[in-house]
């Protein structure tokens, strides 16, 4: 008897047929010295946009955070826990990544929430609207402007959001030392689930674009 949904059930007997045979050695060597990934990617939970699928990675190539609609809190040193932050710390100070991207993507649950704030709450503890607040002061002032569509809107929030966690990210004492000093690069992005068009955003204009593939 066996205790977990036949579909994952299926999709490991291809993993060991398939991947793992081809990988094995790989894996061994992952096991035996440890993972090295060189860079962190701080993406949404959305089941739809998986930065190891997106970017055609393999094990231990990219070190992955993902939450709801790809947030950073910024830096707060006090006694709660922080799970982001924590993955951060350790992306940063034990593993030394190189690059941090910060990878939002379209039709956004999360960003939908922040857009919609009166909505009912999803349970008495409100953790997405709690969570979501961190954006309020940009949704709100996009979700007043009757120039743009709703799908507009939505797309604005999404991008902004991602400068938003960006400047998160500079809070932290580590990740703004090591950007100043050169060691540390940070990136945002943007995926398009529906085409699957990847935009970059432009570390100086802000303004995102796509990247020549030639």
């Amino acid at each position: 008897m066996t205790h977990l949904p036949a579909h994952l059930l299926n999709g490991y007997r291809n993993f060991m047929s398939g991947r793992f045979t081809t990988e094995s050695k790989r894996y061994q060597t992952l096991a035996r010295e440890g993972q090295s990934p060189s860079t962190l990617i701080i993406a949404c939970c959305d089941s739809r946009a998986a930065p190891e699928t997106i970017f055609d990675a393999g094990p231990g190539e990219l070190f992955v955070v993902r939450n709801v609609a790809n947030i950073i809190p910024p830096y707060t040193p006090d006694g709660s826990h922080h799970g982001t932050s924590a993955a951060l710390e350790f992306a940063v100070q034990v593993l030394k990544v190189q690059d941090i991207v910060v990878m939002g993507h379209g039709r956004c649950g999360g960003i939908g929430a922040a857009l919609n704030p009166s909505a009912q709450p999803l349970s008495p503890g409100d953790f997405i609207g709690k969570w979501m607040s961190m954006l309020a002061p940009a949704a709100e002032a996009i979700a007043g402007n009757g120039l743009l569509t709703q799908a507009e809107r939505q797309t604005t929030l999404e991008r902004i959001s991602i400068r938003y966690q960006l400047a998160n990210l500079r809070t932290f004492p580590c990740v703004k030392i090591l950007e100043e000093k050169g060691r540390l690069r940070l990136h945002g992005a943007w995926f398009d689930i529906s085409t699957g068009e990847l935009w970059v955003m432009d570390p100086k204009s802000g303004d995102f674009e796509r990247p020549s593939l030639d």
